[in-house]
């Protein structure tokens, strides 16, 4: 008998793509054959990178994790979530809980896709305590006012970061 791969899709904006989003990308590693990254173009934010730019990121930083055994994959995420899951089939969706305000919009989202698309599970991550307090917002907002976000971001982001808002 043979197994069927396991295919989740972890959906985001990663903007900027933080040390976070890298901890639940590794963990969301050991429960499937194949991860597809889908980010997101954010209509409803004024993102402060661009779509093709938050690719790259993720690409260059996925690269540099290291014993990963999971297919990865990462692509523009393009329409509803749970179509883009059936077309690559996906079995679940992974989403990251920093805090009990993220499960309460989490929970209404997850809701939501069940409806449309039942056979699409989501799995919930709870964010690894050294990495709970970390967004996105607040790193931006951070380097516009000039602090020090290297714990949180890779040098690789910090420098895209530095080099964004320095303009």
């Amino acid at each position: 008998m043979q197994c069927t791969p396991k295919i989740a899709v972890y959906p985001g904006t990663f903007d900027p793509l933080t040390l976070g989003h890298l901890d639940i990308i590794e963990r969301a590693c050991g429960l499937c054959d194949r991860l597809i990254i889908a980010v997101a173009p954010n209509r409803n934010k004024a993102p402060l990178f661009s779509l093709e730019e938050r690719l790259s990121i993720v690409h260059e930083n996925v690269a540099t994790l290291s014993g990963l055994t999971t297919d990865i994959e990462i692509l523009p995420l393009e329409g509803l979530l749970v179509d883009f899951a059936h077309k690559h089939g996906a079995d679940f969706v992974v989403r990251g809980l920093r805090a009990v305000s993220d499960f309460e919009y989490e929970f209404q989202m997850a809701g939501m896709n069940a409806r449309l698309t039942p056979a699409i599970e989501t799995v919930f991550l709870i964010a690894s305590d050294r990495c709970q307090f970390i967004s996105s917002s607040l790193i931006k907002e951070i380097t516009e006012l000039g602090g020090d976000v290297s714990q949180f971001v890779s040098l690789a982001v910090r420098e895209r970061l530095r080099r964004k808002t320095s303009k």
